[in-house]
């Protein structure tokens, strides 16, 4: 009954301490002025934002070389969309990344031809070695770590949102880069957060290093590196491509 009174006389206490170090705060006190966030026009459905770079304009391959020796980007351009040129392999920004937020729009073939990794298959490289599927996976079964919406053989998705076979489907991502020591060991890994269709399917996952088709995964040092689009064979098509430096 002692330690009672003795909590009681000594809230009593306290309680008109607190009561008017509340009085004397104000609001004022925990705003913050600077520095003031950069004004940016958002984009519409076919525009990017006021401070994004566009990395294809619906009308021609100039931000892009191909992965073949740097020459000029060999795929088609028709109608406002980039299309896969079966066989001349992939393309890649001229310009190199590190962390950005990216928009890129794809539709598979409207012919359906072949079937799990045989059917719609390309995939966008964020930064050349992480490779996020791109797959049509609509009705289409194949193994859940290399289906649309997966960081290839390392996330499996958190949904399947696919479209039907011709239809545009969109991908926005935040990509966070690696970070290496001087010695070259990882010092940060690479994490990534990806909508398919503005459906989540990766949330801030961490990768484990480089995709790969055969092996585990394991990292290499390396700096700003290009955004790539794989030739899988398939005649995948892509448009409205913008990435934000961040």
């Amino acid at each position: 009954m002692h330690r009672i009174k003795s909590l009681l006389v000594s809230s009593a206490i306290l309680l008109p301490a607190i009561s008017a170090c509340a009085q004397e705060a104000k609001p004022q006190d925990t705003e913050v002025w600077e520095p003031v966030p950069a004004i940016v026009t958002p984009g519409t459905a076919g525009t990017a934002p006021s401070d994004a770079i566009v990395l294809f304009n619906g009308r021609n391959l100039d931000a892009w070389v191909s992965e073949k020796g740097g020459g000029a980007a060999p795929w088609t351009v028709k109608d406002g969309a980039m299309t896969v040129a079966k066989g001349k392999g992939g393309i890649k920004t001229k310009e190199k990344f590190e962390d950005f937020q990216l928009h890129i729009e794809f539709r598979a073939p409207e012919v359906v031809k072949g079937e799990g990794q045989g059917r719609g298959n390309s995939g966008i490289f964020l930064q050349e070695f992480y490779e996020l599927q791109v797959l049509d996976n609509y009705n289409n079964k194949t193994y859940s770590n290399g289906q649309v919406g997966s960081m290839y053989k390392q996330a499996i998705p958190l949904a399947n949102p696919s479209k039907k076979p011709g239809e545009w489907q969109t991908y926005d991502v935040i990509w966070t880069a690696p970070r290496f020591n001087e010695d070259g060991s990882l010092k940060s890994p690479a994490r990534v957060t990806a909508l398919l269709n503005n459906v989540l399917v990766q949330n801030n996952f961490e990768l484990k290093g480089k995709t790969l088709y055969i092996g585990k995964p394991f990292y290499e040092k390396h700096g700003a590196m290009s955004i790539a689009l794989q030739d899988h064979g398939d005649l995948v098509s892509f448009r409205n491509i913008w990435v934000r430096k961040l």
